[in-house]
């Protein structure tokens, strides 16, 4: 749980360097409304280059957008989750959340996508940030985490689409999930009540 007095929050250090990452590859890609298919190659996550060593896409695809609008969606939606996971989880956890849902989601569109594959987005490691605090507020308090698991499928379904990466959204999503359970059943301490 984190301090509210603080301005310096992990939703802002996150969305701060997911807009940085886009300003660098607008400026080295010439264009600001779409990133230039040379970054994405660089730094977006292509099979190809992973599977001939380039592992480090799998992290900095989390941080690479397709255009702006893809960056703007993104971003919307890991300030709406993330600012409720500022209040679940310590920032340590937060992070680890979010990296490692990013990293799930990486490593599924490696394993079950084409080897041509170019992927990119922060979507799979967002996904985990709502899994997590979808079923951590559930699980903490006693609810169905049927009904947790009910609307995370309900969300990923909503992101299908022409272009969309649904393997990496699956896989940061599941991996959300499984860290916000494992959590909850941690943090059962926290949460004890005190008859006066």
């Amino acid at each position: 749980m984190k301090s509210s007095g603080s301005r310096l929050t992990p939703t802002t250090v996150l969305v701060t360097a997911n807009v940085l990452v886009y300003i660098y590859t607008s400026v080295a890609g010439g264009n600001f409304l779409e990133t230039d298919y040379s970054e994405l190659l660089r730094f977006g996550q292509a099979n190809l280059s992973v599977f001939a060593g380039q592992y480090w896409q799998l992290i900095t695809s989390m941080f690479v957008h397709v255009d702006i609008v893809h960056l703007a969606l993104n971003m919307l939606f890991l300030i709406i989750f993330g600012l409720r996971a500022e209040e679940l989880f310590t920032t340590e956890e937060y992070f680890t959340i979010y990296m490692l849902s990013g990293l799930a989601g990486s490593l599924l569109t490696l394993f079950l996508m084409s080897p041509n594959t170019l992927s990119a987005g922060a979507s799979g490691a967002i996904f985990g940030m709502y899994g997590a605090g979808l079923i951590y507020m559930r699980k903490t308090f006693g609810q169905s985490i049927v009904g947790a698991l009910m609307y995370a499928f309900l969300l990923l379904m909503l992101s299908t689409g022409a272009g969309v990466n649904i393997v990496a959204h699956f896989g940061g999503l599941a991996a959300g999930l499984i860290m916000g359970y494992v959590l909850a059943k941690s943090h059962k301490d926290r949460f004890w009540l005190e008859d006066y």
